[in-house]
């Protein structure tokens, strides 16, 4: 009997292949190591530091002539937190008291990872995996254990959790799925086997202990589900799914230089979230309309000072011009009050999703606000640029905000730098207050962007990182449906457009539902755009609104959820 286990789909497609179970844990086998003399541990680890510094400028490089952009960044951050001078000193510190060198690197690594991973912030939970990512890689280094042998043949990978750069240097189109016990789409792993379509469930919590290497599953990132040891018939099924999705990637891409638009003539643009520069080129190959989401914060992460005028302006150009006659929105900073960005001097908070952060820190710290508004303001010269405020709750900070651009802008003048002054401004709705109140924050700003990962989570109360309640999270609940319908009909009365930019826009199940509110515009992960396309060119407006109606009759979001599969499956959308 095929046995059936229910995770989160974090990477969608469909793998099949046998486990290859990944055992990651130098704990136990440093434990024998004996310290040396305290230089010579500080000059191995010095050594080791430096190796691992290597290897990781090595994957970058080779994620960069892959046109991996974003893997590179990856990579790249974890440089820099390698060479961080505290974690470093931490480690020095722990070879003083009497540890060899390997073991002083995964203590001070693991210490470190604590702290973020007490953290309320998903983003920054998520970090903990790289810390000790970085501890491990130059542990192994110092102890010449070798890097995790894959085999020869395609394989499942099944770990309670995977280190970023290990998924970065897994082999082109032999990991054909993955299995995580831990893990949110957050993580950078997760990130890496979106941008290598690998299909990907995790939240498996200990069931993962219960595999064995060589057992033969069925990863399906579409449902959550893993099938371990699936009978003759199950698997057949699987791989036809397979090759149908194969031949449908291949459809999709067709349509790359199309604009999404139904059949019977509504248009929807259809735009990018990207966070650097350089993720722009996968994007535009993708066939994005512009780009819905620039995560301005990836500027000030990693790094002892908030970036100047210049540095941030520079940035901005590079994506405007990169857009060429599309909209590029740049999202203002949002930083939570967890961050680790010791230049803002910012308190720990009991619950920073709650506090101290985004558009709050914003308007509390002007000096950082006009710097990044006077640079915005300046790239707005080289193409069309819109600035989307985060967490907005009340029209008073919408207000607060226009008096700083007015007053970037005067300051801009005075300086007689060039600039332009008619770039919109948009706030993301998130919060269930903001919902709420949306007819009131329409009348305030030229557009809403509906951020649904948020907005799912405080509507829900459902931390989707947590794997306790992680199946609780769902953007088909009623309940997250009627408000996302109601905001969009609120923006339009006041003569506004509004888009979406959380996971949900990237969802090819939730595109009819959308499309059929009036959605004007849907920005999400470069891959996902093609098949959204597909989806929405295969529509018309009287067949959505009919499948809406429909889910609106639904009392649960699983229900939802199997109505529009059943669509897209019988329509052959």
């Amino acid at each position: 009997m095929t046995d059936r286990w229910q995770g989160m789909g974090v990477v969608s497609g469909i793998g099949i292949g046998r486990v290859k179970v990944f055992a990651a844990d130098l704990t136990s086998a440093i434990q024998s190591y004996s310290a040396g003399l305290v230089q010579e541990e500080a000059d191995k680890f010095a050594k080791g530091l430096q190796a691992a510094i290597a290897e990781l400028k090595q994957l970058a490089d080779n994620a960069r002539q892959g046109n991996q952009s974003e893997l590179a960044e990856i990579m790249d951050a974890h440089q820099i937190m390698a060479a961080d001078p505290e974690l470093a000193a931490s480690i020095h510190t722990k070879i003083l008291q009497g540890l060899a060198a390997p073991q002083a690197v995964l203590a001070a690594a693991d210490e470190y990872a604590e702290v973020f991973a007490a953290m309320d912030d998903p983003y920054l939970k998520e970090r903990a995996a790289d810390l000790r990512d970085i501890g491990r890689r130059i542990a192994r280094i110092l102890t010449g254990i070798g890097q995790f042998d894959y085999g020869t043949e395609p394989v499942i990978l099944c770990a309670e959790e995977i280190e970023p750069s290990t998924a970065a240097g897994m082999p082109a189109g032999q990991v054909v799925g993955i299995i995580l016990g831990k893990g949110s789409t957050t993580s950078h792993t997760i990130i890496i086997a979106k941008a290598q379509g690998i299909p990907t469930v995790s939240g498996l919590g200990s069931a993962v202990d219960a595999i064995v290497d060589g057992t033969r599953v069925i990863v399906d990132g579409y449902t959550g589900q893993v099938l371990v040891n699936p009978k003759a018939d199950v698997l057949a099924e699987y791989q036809v799914k397979v090759h149908a999705q194969a031949e449908q990637d291949k459809q999709d891409m067709l349509l790359a230089g199309l604009a999404a638009i139904t059949q019977d003539g509504h248009q929807i643009q259809l735009a990018a979230n990207i966070g650097r520069p350089s993720d722009m080129d996968g994007a535009v190959r993708q066939g994005c309309e512009g780009v819905g989401l620039f995560r301005s914060e990836f500027l000030f992460m990693g790094r002892d000072a908030a970036p100047n005028e210049a540095e941030q302006f520079t940035a901005y150009r590079q994506v405007v011009e990169q857009c060429r006659d599309k909209l590029c929105i740049i999202r203002t900073m949002d930083i939570g009050g967890d961050k680790p960005l010791s230049y803002l001097n910012i308190a720990k908070e009991e619950n920073p999703f709650l506090g101290f952060r985004a558009i709050r820190i914003s308007l509390a710290r002007p000096e950082l606000f006009m710097t990044q508004l006077k640079a915005i303001l300046r790239a707005g010269v080289y193409g069309q640029v819109a600035i989307m405020l985060p967490m907005i709750i009340s029209p008073s900070e919408i207000v607060q905000v226009r008096n700083y651009l007015q007053q970037a802008m005067a300051e801009l003048e005075q300086q007689g730098v060039e600039y332009s002054s008619d770039i919109p401004l948009g706030i993301m709705i998130e919060t269930p207050a903001a919902a709420v109140l949306a007819p009131v924050l329409a009348a305030e700003c030229d557009f809403f962007s509906i951020g649904t990962n948020d907005l799912v989570q405080y509507t829900l109360a459902v931390d989707r990182g947590n794997a306790a309640v992680s199946s609780l999270y769902s953007h088909f609940h009623p309940a997250v449906l009627n408000l996302i319908q109601g905001i969009i009909q609120a923006a339009h009365q006041q003569g506004i457009w509004v888009g979406m930019c959380g996971e949900m826009a990237g969802d090819p199940l939730a595109t009819p539902l959308l499309t059929a509110m009036g959605i004007d515009e849907l920005s999400m992960s470069a891959p996902a755009i093609p098949r959204v396309k597909t989806v929405i060119r295969n529509l018309t407006m009287t067949t959505a609104q009919d499948i809406l109606a429909k889910a609106l009759t639904k009392k649960d979001a699983l229900d939802i959820r199997a109505l529009m599969t059943k669509f897209l499956t019988e329509s052959g959308r």
